[in-house]
């Protein structure tokens, strides 16, 4: 059974009942994040987001509309940073070793890791009906990269040659694995090795522009 997350019903609230439940989710995600999915039960989350046991029914009456709406609401600032036009929607090389030095110059693996990847490890544990939803995020992600890699092939920029689905895999692994690992050895090197590997790996299927120039033009 889908449970709604309450995007519409998000829509429908008052400034400050758009606050109210920003904040719950907000202190939700770290709830579940630092101890667990059980463990942001509803006595601890009234507690430390300040509302009330009615309140906090109103906006998620039980405990999967809540995570689906924690799901939703991390991965949609994530989402939207790769949609952003910093990337210029991941249709060259140099758009995906600037999405891989953003991370190894600016991500603190050290400390959270990804705020997403983070979130799913703890969710996937439960018995809760929100792993669809959970697997459509990370899809999601996915398919940013596998779009701007279609576009690479149809600019005659990536190889015919290339599965643009199994790349994005490739692109979206190294950065969760090497956030991991980075997060536990608390040392950018793995974050960075993967990235670039996986970028590396990538540029192998590129095709120059000059390739089909005749010689001596």
């Amino acid at each position: 059974m889908k449970t709604d997350t309450g995007p519409r019903q998000a829509h429908k609230l008052t400034d400050k009942g758009q606050a109210t439940r920003a904040r719950i989710l907000e202190h939700a995600a770290d709830l579940i994040y630092t101890k667990g999915v059980h463990a942001a039960n509803n006595e601890q989350l009234r507690r430390v987001a300040g509302v009330s046991g009615s309140q906090l029914n109103h906006y998620f009456p039980n405990k999967e509309s809540l995570v689906l709406a924690v799901i939703d609401w991390q991965a949609r600032g994530v989402l939207d940073f790769h949609r952003s036009d910093k990337f210029d929607g991941f249709d060259t090389i140099d758009a995906f070793r600037e999405w891989a030095d953003f991370y190894v110059a600016h991500g603190r693996p050290f400390e959270d890791g990804c705020s997403l990847g983070s979130l799913a490890s703890e969710i996937v544990k439960t018995d809760l009906d929100v792993h669809q939803q959970l697997a459509a995020t990370f899809e999601q992600w996915r398919d940013i990269f596998r779009d701007g890699l279609e576009r690479m092939q149809r600019l005659g920029r990536l190889d015919a040659a290339a599965d643009p689905a199994r790349l994005a895999h490739a692109l979206l692994a190294a950065y969760q694995g090497g956030m991991l690992l980075a997060q536990i050895a608390r040392d950018i090197a793995p974050l960075r090795d993967a990235l670039y590997a996986a970028v590396d790996y990538v540029e192998t299927f590129a095709i120059s522009p000059d390739a089909d120039r005749p010689r001596g033009q």
